[in-house]
């Protein structure tokens, strides 16, 4: 009886064990990742993705690419501010006020991008871009819902 409940007690760990879920790259090395590529870079893979899902003609191509320099100049910036910041024991949470400022930035900056976009893309294209930049949103928000349940978890352990 005693050897049953050994086995039964070690078969049970050992699932436990097997179901553990393997978490793929966080989102720093992510972040790393893209960091890594100039602004250029990034800006020509951006803009090869957006050729083949929106196919794009030559004009749009580069209009789009000229947009998307620019914006990938302006994240390089900020993720090395942010990185300074970061090194020199500076960094602390935004007030209030320094959040609102930082996402009215932000969603000006999506709404300065999407009439861009607008005047650029077809009727269709344009559809199909939003509806691309959707999926991307839910991706985003269930990714950081899986970092808060995880955190959680950590937290109870």
């Amino acid at each position: 009886m005693k050897r049953l409940l050994i086995i039964a007690i070690a078969l049970i760990s050992i699932q436990g064990i097997a179901q553990e879920r393997k978490e793929g790259p966080n989102r720093e090395q992510r972040t790393h990742r893209m960091s890594d590529l100039t602004p250029e870079e990034a800006a020509t893979l951006q803009t090869k993705k957006m050729v083949l899902h929106l196919d794009l003609n030559e004009s749009q191509q580069k209009q789009i690419y000229k947009l998307n320099l620019e914006n990938a100049i302006t994240r390089n910036d900020m993720m090395a501010a942010m990185k300074a910041k970061k090194e020199s024991g500076s960094m602390e949470k935004p007030s209030k006020e320094e959040r609102l400022k930082m996402m009215n930035a932000k969603l000006d900056h999506q709404i300065a991008t999407k009439t861009k976009m607008k005047t650029i893309l077809s009727k269709e294209q344009f559809e199909k871009w939003e509806k691309a930049q959707e999926k991307m949103h839910q991706r985003a928000v269930g990714m950081k819902k899986q970092e808060g349940k995880r955190k959680g978890d950590n937290q109870k352990k």
